[in-house]
């Protein structure tokens, strides 16, 4: 289960957003061995200022449709399909909401699943089993 933090300049429409979260969950769920019903993200839009980048650091000229996409997950992936993730996730955001690939930036950190409580105060795993083979 990642969860992504999507970070942007504000202003944009409702619509835009919604191409940002659609394409990215499209590029987890083809590349990123991600469940279909499986979407956790926040969007958070930032007043001028207060996102701060370089616009040229490997690559750009980067404008101010620039994203970044900080993506936690508990199940590491190999190199090859991160790769695979970022082409997919860069191709999608060029067709809806129409984000250049010099504006997207992509932070994939992993984590342990006891790092993870999806409810209820538990952890994701109890000694190596899944909470709910515990409950049973």
């Amino acid at each position: 289960m990642p969860f992504t933090r999507i970070t942007l300049l504000g202003g944009k429409s409702p619509e835009y957003l919604k191409g940002l979260s659609d394409s990215l969950h499209q590029a987890m769920v083809e590349t990123f061995d991600v469940p279909a019903a499986d979407r956790f993200q926040a969007i958070h839009q930032l007043r001028p200022g207060e996102l701060i980048f370089d616009r040229t650091y490997f690559g750009g000229p980067r404008s101010d449709d620039f994203v970044v996409f900080t993506i936690t997950t508990g199940k590491p992936r190999d190199t090859a399909t991160k790769r695979a993730f970022y082409k997919r996730l860069v191709a999608l955001l060029a067709e809806s909401p129409g984000v250049r690939p010099e504006d997207v930036m992509i932070i994939v950190s992993t984590s342990s699943r006891d790092e993870w409580s999806f409810s209820n105060g538990e952890t994701q795993m109890l000694d190596g089993a899944a909470v709910e083979e515990a409950r049973t």
